[in-house]
């Protein structure tokens, strides 16, 4: 039996409860249905494949998603005619955890959005390169193939820069985000240029919190607060609330409070641009 590519590398287990679940139990049916076709066995169609046949018995069952190259080898495999393949889209968001999808679909309808990051550059701003290294920083340490799928969620979430109408984005990143080296100093330099890049952005404002200040309105947790056409909005902070989602005004103004004092206590969109180019030219 071989394992080729390894487990791991297949794609990920299902979440219970995921609402993409018919998805990826279509899948498996029309793989199954095109092997029991093609007179293969699950021991013969994993060794074409060169994935154990666990692995395969788990795609057949709903109960992996896989990755696309593995779509394509199957397809290949099979002679599907274009069924197998065809389901790339529908798989598409189910590769990413279920929370990440979940905050992916409040950021594509929000029109504006609150951002303060205390610890690490916030994920939409992030470079893939920068993500992976935070990623693979984790402890207890993620796997390969886990870190690439959260480095690869944050980069499809920046679609949001994209989109028309923009919402408006406010950024205020803590000086010492801007100057850890986290990943390396080529890393940092490229992370520091990608600031300065969506920075020019018209619909977007980055702002620099100096660690040089004696007055912080941050110091309980970063801040996250979206607002929705229709008027409601969602707001969360690590240091209010036991860190979770709130949605009632009167909660949602303690934030709002807390984020506009930060905002006020920061450089100006333009000195902090100004200043992220001076952190980059000492690097």
């Amino acid at each position: 039996m071989g394992q080729g590519q390894g487990e791991s590398e297949l794609g990920w287990d299902v979440e219970p409860g995921d609402e993409l679940d018919p998805a990826v139990e279509a899948l498996g049916h029309q793989q199954k249905r095109w092997r029991e076709a093609a007179g293969l066995s699950v021991v013969e169609f994993a060794e074409l494949m060169g994935y154990g046949e666990d692995q395969i018995r788990k795609v057949e069952r709903g109960a992996r998603i896989p990755r696309p190259e593995y779509l394509d080898k199957a397809e290949e495999v099979l002679g599907a005619g274009g069924f197998i393949t065809a389901m790339k889209g529908d798989l598409a968001k189910a590769r990413y955890p279920k929370k990440v999808r979940e905050l992916a679909k409040l950021e594509e309808r929000a029109v504006e959005l609150s951002l303060y990051s205390k610890n690490s550059i916030h994920g939409l701003l992030q470079t893939r390169e920068y993500a992976t290294a935070l990623f693979g920083m984790r402890r207890p340490s993620y796997p390969q193939d886990e870190v690439e799928r959260g480095a690869a969620a944050r980069m499809d979430r920046q679609s949001i820069f994209e989109r028309s109408p923009a919402p408006e984005l406010s950024f205020i990143q803590e000086e010492m985000t801007l100057r850890s080296p986290l990943g390396g100093r080529m890393v940092l330099r490229r992370q520091l240029e990608r600031l300065l890049e969506v920075g020019q952005l018209r619909n977007v404002e980055i702002q620099v919190m100096p660690i040089s200040l004696e007055e912080h309105a941050g110091v309980d947790g970063g801040i996250e607060l979206l607002k929705f056409e229709d008027g409601t909005a969602v707001g969360r902070s690590d240091g209010a609330f036991n860190g979770l989602p709130v949605h009632d005004p009167k909660r949602l103004r303690i934030l709002e409070l807390r984020y506009g004092i930060i905002r006020a206590q920061a450089l100006a969109p333009r000195e902090s641009l100004a200043f992220i180019e001076q952190v980059l030219g000492e690097l």
